[in-house]
């Protein structure tokens, strides 16, 4: 077991899903769906059906919520808005749309609490009304071994908001620059990095500064990971985007299969050192801008004893 690969996600299944056009001035992963609203809607309710029963295959217990409204354009995402953290915590957060605000759920919350052991629910929501954002586990990459907490500058990710979760889950943060081919700032984290137990996927051409990526590099490389540089392509294809898991017969890495295609034989071997590779088909889910890292919210709490 690592503390790192959580055994337990969240997963929502939307009934109205479509990217969204609120989020898409900073997201540049987004793209324009062609073909009707209802057949998007079905196809992606159907990649979040089948996601579900592909990792509980692999004995990783998904708590599968389905989301009716249809305000809720982004729903699919619960990693954004809450995170839990080993003691019992979980952390809510502020998002920066209007429009994805909706997607907290206190029936989300009440389950964590029924099925785990929860300390406290520390709310960050109320910095909203003063504009300061922190998109949960998509602004933050949280490194649970070292306690770091590594973020992306953007309007996505507040400095105050930052450094009040540190202060308050005991992470230390590594702010960093990541530009885009057009000079824009990476909207969220978890597109640019994934952190395992012993590797760390990262596409390093993105980080601006020579002496800060140089800095992250030496302390992904702490407790033995190894680290693979991803190229701009393979973060395009969101390789990046992949989250480790503890299934019933070791560690494996979800990611789609547009991400494991864009993987090098090379990279692929030092992933299954440590880790089973399980390819999930999302590709209607892409088009909002996010794979499968943003789909699965982690639960880092005990299970209560029956």
């Amino acid at each position: 077991m690592s503390i790192q690969a959580p055994s337990a996600v969240v997963l929502v299944r939307p009934r109205h899903f479509t990217p969204n056009p609120a989020t898409a001035t900073d997201n540049t992963f987004q793209t324009s769906a062609s073909g009707d609203r209802e057949s998007i809607a079905r196809a992606a309710w159907q990649e979040v059906t089948d996601a579900a029963a592909v990792l509980e295959r692999h004995g990783v217990t998904v708590h599968l919520f389905d989301d009716e409204r249809d305000d809720r354009a982004d729903a699919v995402f619960p990693n954004n808005w809450f995170s839990t953290h080993s003691g019992g915590h979980i952390a809510v957060y502020p998002m920066q749309s209007p429009s994805r605000r909706g997607e907290r759920r206190e029936d989300i919350i009440e389950l964590l609490k029924r099925e785990y052991r929860v300390q406290d629910v520390i709310d960050y929501s109320g910095l909203e009304y003063d504009d300061v954002f922190l998109e949960g586990t998509g602004a933050m990459v949280l490194d649970h071994l070292s306690r770091i907490a590594y973020t992306v500058r953007s309007a996505r990710a507040d400095p105050i908001a930052l450094e009040r979760f540190c202060t308050n889950f005991g992470y230390e943060p590594m702010v960093f620059d990541a530009i885009d081919e057009s000079g824009r700032p990476i909207y969220h984290s978890n597109v640019l990095m994934c952190l395992a137990t012993d590797f760390a996927l990262i596409g390093l051409d993105f980080i601006a500064d020579d002496r800060r990526r140089e800095q992250i590099l030496e302390r992904l490389s702490s407790h033995d990971r190894e680290v693979i540089a991803l190229s701009r392509e393979q973060i395009r294809e969101f390789a990046g985007n992949a989250i480790e898991l503890q299934g019933t017969y070791g560690r494996i890495l979800a990611l789609s299969v547009r991400a494991l295609e864009s993987l090098t034989t090379e990279q692929r071997d030092v992933i299954e050192k440590s880790c089973t590779i399980v390819p999930v088909s999302v590709p209607t889910v892409e088009l909002a801008g996010g794979s499968v890292r943003c789909m699965l919210a982690g639960i880092h709490l005990d299970r209560r004893s029956r």
